[in-house]
């Protein structure tokens, strides 16, 4: 099959770029080896929008998190994604900790993030009541914000494909050759053609560089676990509370989801693994010292999961945004701040495309920047779920009664442009199984609506994809 860009690789970064890319009449294809997009790093971390003042002056995280942060209201209007420009804090508690956040200022000013400034304890208090005492001064980042990050990549690979890009999943990349006319990748033991290349494999970018010649850096995962609390915890702060940050990592956050859960982490461990997202109890009791640190009386019983993310730790300390053979394009070593940045990394890697000088850039005078409004039932009002109801009765049975998802909402997730495959999509799209029973009420009942939407058994539905069936047999 022939296209004019094919992007490897379906987090934020490859999800963005593609949605980018459909503002212009071109072949897109997005080829991810999982079934669903935000499958790795994009659906495991801490959906912070940074400000961007913790970055090294001059590098591409420093310039493209501004930027992006800039963006972001605008594309998560657009995208129907909620996003919340909460502000963050980083406190310190002695007079080191002090010395560090006056380098941090110094260097967002430098960065030229917006409004940044060193408050005394009487305004760290008035903001958060609820820290730990002996504040000193705290690090005010009004521009942070935060965001879903796997509804953010889903919906922009969604508007992506309305505007016509192709989304092949389960489609590995194994080999990648040079032809006359630009590149033949093989995916999915698929042979696709295509005269530009974009590498935003996440985790993986170093090896896709390497299968053009590209051995320039090397990718390490580095691995950071979380505990999410229920959403009664989740005014406990209404800041992204970071503490000073220490052996290059931004440290254990205290912070609230835009979901309105609560959550702290993560720690940071360099790991072998690249698909290692286990969790430790090591690992969760670090989170918890380091996070009673800047806020105390977490209880511990109302935490009703955890997790862990790997992070695409590149051995040039910066984000790679590059063409080292003519037509393949890196967006690699794309790690903390990449969330935040995805938007103008977008923007970049689009400038490359066009630099590239493979492909004619026309824009489209049909682009759709804008995605359909998701029905969120648990948002509505009264009068509002009442006449959804009197349209279709589905939208009245609810599924997950943790986070009040209907029946209906779950057959959308699965119908829209790169629609859910699976348990864990339909998660990521609906939150259906992300309250307090994690899906142990609502689970059976989302595999049979997948089974009845995709028309096939139930023994064929995964958690996943992959081999992570949900059922084994049946019984009777």
């Amino acid at each position: 099959m022939q296209y004019d860009v094919i992007v490897i690789g379906a987090g934020v970064t490859g999800a963005m770029t593609a949605y980018q890319l459909s503002r212009y009449q071109l072949r897109v294809c997005v080829v991810d080896k999982r079934l669903e997009p935000a499958a790795e790093t994009s659906s495991a971390n801490s959906g912070v929008v940074h400000a961007g003042y913790d970055a090294k002056p001059g590098s591409n995280k420093a310039r493209l998190n501004v930027r992006g942060n800039a963006l972001m209201e605008e594309v998560c209007h657009a995208l129907d994604v909620p996003f919340k420009r909460i502000g963050s804090l980083v406190v310190a508690f002695s007079d080191a900790e002090a010395e560090t956040v006056k380098a941090l200022y110094e260097s967002g000013v430098k960065n030229g993030v917006p409004d940044l400034r060193v408050i005394a304890a009487d305004e760290i208090y008035a903001k958060e009541p609820k820290l730990q005492p002996g504040a000193v001064c705290a690090l005010y980042a009004p521009s942070a914000g935060i965001v879903c990050p796997y509804e953010l990549t889903t919906a922009a690979l969604e508007v992506a494909c309305v505007n016509g890009a192709e989304y092949l999943r389960e489609a590995e990349v194994t080999a990648i050759e040079k032809t006359a006319d630009g590149f033949a990748v093989t995916a999915g033991g698929q042979t696709l053609t295509a005269p530009v290349v974009v590498n935003a494999a996440g985790l993986f970018a170093d090896q896709i560089a390497r299968m053009v010649g590209d051995d320039r850096f090397a990718i390490t995962p580095r691995k950071g676990e979380y505990i999410l609390f229920e959403k009664s915890m989740g005014k406990t702060v209404s800041h992204v509370i970071f503490q000073t940050p220490a052996n290059g990592t931004k440290g254990v956050l205290v912070a609230p989801t835009v979901d309105g859960n609560l959550y702290i982490g993560p720690n940071a461990n360099v790991v072998e693994d690249k698909n290692d997202t286990s969790t430790t109890w090591q690992g969760l009791e670090e989170i918890k010292t380091c996070a009673a640190k800047s806020v105390g009386g977490l209880d511990m019983r109302l935490a009703i999961t955890n997790f862990a993310g790997l992070r695409a730790t590149p051995s040039t300390g910066d984000f790679i945004l590059d063409s080292p053979v003519p037509g393949f394009i890196n967006a690699a070593g794309i790690e903390s701040p990449g969330l935040s940045a995805a938007p103008a990394v977008a923007e970049e890697v689009v400038s490359l495309v066009r630099e590239s000088g493979k492909v004619v850039m026309h824009e489209r005078a049909d682009w759709t920047r804008t995605r359909e409004p998701v029905k969120r039932f648990r948002e509505m009002t009264d009068d509002e779920r009442a006449a959804l109801v009197a349209e279709n009765p589905a939208y009245g049975r609810v599924i997950c009664r943790c986070e009040t998802v209907t029946e209906q909402e779950i057959r959308d997730a699965i119908r829209r442009p790169a629609g859910a495959r699976s348990v864990d999509g339909v998660k990521r799209r609906t939150r259906s199984g992300m309250g307090k029973c994690q899906g142990g009420f609502c689970g059976p009942r989302v595999v049979d609506i997948l089974a009845e939407e995709l028309g096939c058994d139930p023994t064929e539905i995964t958690k996943f994809g992959g081999a992570s069936y949900m059922l084994t047999g049946k019984t009777r």
